[in-house]
């Protein structure tokens, strides 16, 4: 079964995408910064498929995360999707050159979500 990361300090935002990837099909693991997620990718290793991750948290924030997750390469596979508040262009740029494939800005609905991993060839 395809590991889903959820990285959000709001917990939340957390069960909103945990039921949401569930319900795709996806074991989740969840973390609540960048810091505590680097130690969960290190046990979930290369079953890792997706991380769902937030930008503004404490200790480590997502691109910090994001940044470090593209120096390991046993994650070269691994789609990482940012799901944030941070909407101006630049934020966008600077994420996706950090290395996320997808930016999802919040709110959001489950068909944003699917829309996302359609677009990732993750969903058919």
């Amino acid at each position: 079964m395809d590991q889903a990361l959820i990285i959000d300090d709001s917990r939340a935002i957390r069960r909103i995408l945990g039921t949401t990837m569930r319900g795709l099909g996806f074991e989740v693991a969840e973390a609540s910064n960048g810091k505590e997620a680097l130690e969960t990718v290190n046990n979930l290793g290369p079953t890792l498929k997706l991380v769902l991750v937030d930008w503004n948290m404490p200790e480590m924030n997502g691109l910090e995360f994001v940044t470090r997750l593209r120096e390991d390469h046993r994650f070269d596979a691994a789609f990482v999707i940012m799901v944030t508040t941070e909407t101006a262009t630049e934020q966008v740029v600077k994420a996706l050159e950090a290395g996320a494939n997808e930016y999802i800005m919040k709110p959001f609905t489950k068909d944003v979500i699917e829309d996302k991993l359609r677009l990732l060839g993750i969903l058919n």
